[in-house]
């Protein structure tokens, strides 16, 4: 599972507009890969998900290491 800050503390829902815009990129990046986005939860910021493809799990280590 990944966990990025990538909101203010007070994105604090998977609800809130900028986590459902943020889902729905994760969502057609997991399209894109013939993959599942298993997993999407935000608290206080923190944005965590999980996808079922090793082959994109590795892609973003790569993009995050980066950073």
């Amino acid at each position: 599972m990944f966990e990025v800050d990538l909101f203010p503390e007070e994105v604090n829902s998977t609800e809130h507009p900028k986590a459902r815009e943020f889902k729905k990129v994760l969502e057609a990046v997991a399209a894109d890969f013939q993959c599942t986005l298993l997993s999407f939860e935000v608290d206080h910021g923190t944005v965590s998900f999980v996808f079922d493809s090793d082959e994109l799990n590795a892609e973003i280590l790569r993009v995050l290491e980066e950073k």
